[in-house]
């Protein structure tokens, strides 16, 4: 009987997260491509630290930009130890600049956010585009994402990234990425509120206007943020300023991760930060195993065939909330979405990992410790 109850909550749960997800999606604005060029100059900054696998091709996706007849592009070599600001060099006009950071970031600072602050620190532009040097953007990416921005008077635009895959662990676990925001942030309601616990940003592409990013004092308000993505975004709307995440997927793409230990390292530097407090991530892995993972379970293992039927029609939410949003996003659906209970499960573990790490002073990124 507690079995049944606990499927039946489970179920009954992520049956109405499902709903929310397919309404959501109608809410899930796109950059729209087809906008006049733009007028004004903008600056895309590219953090880079040991990134030879992948900043010559996200230089030269925004080298190729349509309609940004003002650009410049800089690059921080953030102390590479291999050939990233060379291959930067090789592919570079009057265009772009290379920026070699000779100073590792201060008391207080986290890398990354050190990195943005610097560039921004020296563009020029109107509007600032924070670029992760494994992305790379489609033609039309930057006109369409300023559009957006100047169009709905946003202080900032976050357009998610198509997501790519390869292995195993990746395909578990990245979808979640899209995922989550789709069905749980209620998106048409966050783009139109100033409140702080309606954010969700992803640092691989933000878009904002430079005006207002110094009017809240910059990436120097996050500085020793793990998610300074998210906090970027709730330090907009504390000062008031509307801020949006959109659908980026046909417009940009990002393989943030290319193998196990990558995924494992990259999850863990972030999880223990992503509910707050201890008792909020247990909170929150709860709540996901509960609606996830034991609907799955009974389906397969309770004795009783009623118990089975909730189960599987839980499961079956799950999954359908999941392909719903890989349709949307360009995500692979099969087998990936069915595997949903593993993502969630994979999900828990690395939170685990990660808040071990963290409670002994072990999470690094890039070479450096994490405090």
């Amino acid at each position: 009987m507690v079995m049944r109850r606990i499927t039946t909550v489970g179920a009954v749960t992520a049956g109405v997260i499902t709903a929310h997800t397919a309404f959501n999606l109608t809410q899930l604005r796109r950059p729209n491509v087809v906008c006049p060029p733009l007028g004004e100059r903008v600056s895309v900054l590219i953090p880079a630290r040991n990134e030879a696998a992948s900043i010559a091709a996200a230089v030269a996706s925004v080298l190729v930009q349509a309609g940004v007849p003002d650009l410049e592009i800089l690059v921080l070599d953030d102390n590479s130890t291999d050939d990233t600001a060379a291959l930067v060099e090789a592919i570079a006009d009057q265009r772009v600049r290379v920026i070699r950071g000779i100073d590792n970031p201060p008391p207080g600072w986290l890398g990354k956010a050190w990195a943005c602050q610097r560039l921004a620190d020296q563009a020029t532009g109107s509007v600032l585009v924070f670029m992760d040097a494994d992305v790379e953007l489609a033609h039309d990416a930057i006109r369409a994402c300023v559009g957006e921005l100047r169009a709905r008077g946003f202080a900032m635009v976050s357009p998610y990234p198509h997501q790519v895959a390869e292995g195993w662990l990746e395909r578990l676990v990245q979808p979640l990425v899209s995922w989550s925001w789709c069905a749980f942030l209620p998106l048409g309601v966050a783009e139109t509120s100033t409140r702080p616990s309606l954010s969700a940003a992803n640092g691989q592409l933000l878009v904002v206007d430079a005006v207002a990013y110094r009017k809240i004092a910059g990436h120097a308000v996050v500085a020793d943020d793990v998610l300074e993505d998210i906090a970027l975004m709730r330090a907009f709307k504390v000062a008031g300023l509307r801020a949006c995440t959109m659908d980026g997927s046909a417009i940009a793409t990002c393989r943030m991760y290319e193998s196990t230990d990558q995924v494992v390292d990259g999850y863990a530097k972030s999880l223990w930060s992503a509910f707050g407090t201890p008792a909020g991530s247990i909170a929150a892995n709860a709540f996901l195993l509960t609606t996830y993972l034991v609907p799955a379970l009974a389906a397969v293992t309770a004795r009783s065939r009623r118990t089975r039927a909730i189960g599987l029609a839980g499961y079956a939410a799950g999954v359908t909330s999941r392909v719903l949003v890989a349709r949307r996003t360009g995500s692979r659906v099969w087998p990936d979405s069915a595997a949903h209970p593993g993502s969630i499960s994979m999900f828990v573990a690395l939170s685990v990992i990660s808040w071990s790490r963290h409670r002994r002073g072990a999470n690094q990124w890039k070479g450096r410790s994490l405090p």
